[in-house]
């Protein structure tokens, strides 16, 4: 659990909540089901729009990372590789075709794979990072929908408070409903332009983090393979690699 998140995202409320009753105004007014459903709704939809059905479930499935993080296995991936080169250093690359078997992960299999095929090392490098930077891509186009919601969002908001103005103006001649709208008006700014920096666009940025710790991972395993095509001795590829650790 990501408790950094948890706490900045109460924190940014709690702040905006306590400023307004500070001000001495009352926590309800910044209840608007209507403003909500014109920012939230219009929001979502423009993002739904601009994106793929595929790309927007992954981007949707991927906000769980916020609260729980990925975990990138560099330690995992270290030891991995130090037993692949010194099976490989002892008995010769083809000795590890026996452990592709027990991989879970179909990117360090064909890797190894690649390896065990004899594959010479900056061909193995450069099959791998085409792949690598597919996968990148891929997953920071789902991510970027958050983003893409933090620039509508605020604009949603201007159009949520143009409607409630309309509203005010078509009532002019009934006091009783210009306080409802007026209410529309100013709160859907504040739904709009809140959503966008307080969720949205911190959401996104901390998905692009984590992407960026993945990515690593795997270009860490590749440094790994190549030095295992190499030759290089086991105790130098693991100095390597805890460089990424760092």
């Amino acid at each position: 659990m990501d408790k950094i998140s948890i706490f900045g995202l109460l924190l940014g409320l709690t702040a905006i909540v306590g400023g307004q009753v500070l001000e001495g105004g009352h926590v309800g007014s910044l209840v608007q089901p209507t403003a909500f459903m014109i920012v939230i709704g219009g929001t979502l939809g423009a993002v739904m729009l601009q994106s793929p059905f595929t790309v927007f479930r992954q981007g949707v499935k991927m906000a769980v990372w916020i609260f729980v993080p990925p975990a990138p296995p560099f330690r995992r991936v270290i030891d991995q590789i130090v037993s692949w080169s010194g099976i490989a250093r002892k008995e010769g690359l083809l000795a590890l075709e026996g452990q592709a078997a027990g991989i879970k992960d179909p990117f360090a299999a064909k890797g190894l794979q690649l390896l065990v095929d004899g594959v010479e090392p900056e061909r193995l490098r450069e099959v791998l990072e085409v792949e690598i930077g597919a996968w990148e891509q891929q997953l920071k186009t789902s991510a970027k929908i958050w983003e893409a919601a933090g620039g509508y969002a605020p604009t949603i908001g201007i159009l949520g408070a143009v409607m409630g103005l309309i509203h005010v103006m078509e009532n002019l001649s009934d006091p009783s409903k210009l306080g409802a709208g007026i209410a529309v008006a100013f709160v859907a700014t504040i739904y709009g332009v809140g959503s966008a920096n307080l969720i949205f666009l911190p959401v996104a940025k901390k998905l692009l983090a984590h992407i960026t710790q993945l990515v690593a991972v795997r270009e860490m395993m590749i440094d790994g393979l190549v030095g295992i095509a190499h030759g290089d001795n086991p105790r130098i590829i693991e100095s390597r690699l805890q460089g990424y650790i760092a």
